[in-house]
């Protein structure tokens, strides 16, 4: 497995076989399939930050906007106003860095303004040509994540060519558009985006074959936290859809983070950040016995 040092302003991470780091979610929305609308309040948010940061996490993700399958964009100004303020606060109450979860250049450079120190774009750059400015003009750590289409048509009937090598393609042309843009290629972490236009047996495989991406010669982050293809392999066949939040739901969300982490995953974006944080533990002590 690779080793990473990412260096930027006055942090650092070293990612690798001895360290797995762990991204912590915060979705101030009112409408995200996990947690849509319980920290939609600038006061809860804040308090997740703080807990997030409290259990471990080497990162908070900001989002005002859900990407959950057919969902809606929001408009720029609905962003920043949802994000804003949750980062400044969060940006004096915790050192660890705050990441910004957007698509949109305006809202990257508010969220960096107001504090926020890495932008994770679930559109590869391929939303807002300007995106890749900012984050050049910043100096700041990057995700480029694979996605069919938008969040609005990412689910319908999903197909590839071939699974691995069509999301390398991918994202090997984000890497370089992004550097033909001045980003810096120390700054790029890639996500092969599960549960964005993949289906079940799509997102089994991309967990499996997670070392593929070693090839692209970047750290590698999923998210696989709470997704509906975990919740489609645990519930009953005549049961109706398990709630992201059942407690079962997230017993397989940890088999997936060990997984990962066997795999080849050098960040992991999750809601539970103290259950994922265990997982990792146990899982690096195995590894490196």
């Amino acid at each position: 497995m690779k080793q990473y040092s990412l260096s930027w302003g006055s942090h650092n991470l070293v990612l690798g076989k001895h360290y797995t780091a762990v991204m912590g979610v915060v979705n101030i929305t009112p409408d995200s399939f996990s947690d849509g609308g319980k920290f939609f309040s600038f006061k809860t948010a804040v308090a997740q930050g703080q807990k997030l940061a409290q259990e471990g996490a080497d990162i908070i993700d900001i989002g005002g906007e859900s990407t959950r399958p057919f969902s809606d964009s929001v408009s720029v100004e609905e962003e920043i106003r949802r994000v804003v303020p949750v980062i400044e606060a969060l940006a004096q109450r915790v050192s660890i860095p705050i990441s910004i979860d957007t698509t949109k250049a305006v809202v990257a450079r508010r969220a960096l303004d107001a504090g926020a120190s890495i932008i994770n774009d679930v559109g590869a750059l391929r939303l807002d040509a300007e995106l890749a400015t900012v984050a050049s003009e910043y100096g700041v750590p990057i995700v480029l994540m694979h996605m069919l289409g938008t969040p609005k048509t990412m689910q319908v009937s999903p197909v590839y060519d071939d699974l691995i090598s069509d999301i390398k393609a991918f994202l090997q042309d984000a890497i370089e558009r992004a550097m033909q843009n001045g980003i810096l290629k120390r700054n790029i972490i890639i996500d092969p985006g599960i549960g964005f236009g993949k289906t079940l047996e799509h997102n089994l495989l991309i967990i499996r074959q997670l070392h593929e991406f070693e090839t692209l010669d970047a750290p590698v982050m999923i998210g696989p936290s709470r997704k509906a293809f975990i919740r489609k392999l645990l519930k009953d066949s005549e049961a109706k859809d398990i709630k992201p939040d059942h407690p079962l739901v997230e017993t397989g969300t940890q088999a997936v983070v060990g997984a990962g982490v066997l795999n080849g995953a050098h960040i992991i974006r999750v809601h539970d950040v103290a259950s994922t944080r265990a997982t990792i533990k146990i899982i690096k002590a195995i590894e490196n016995a």
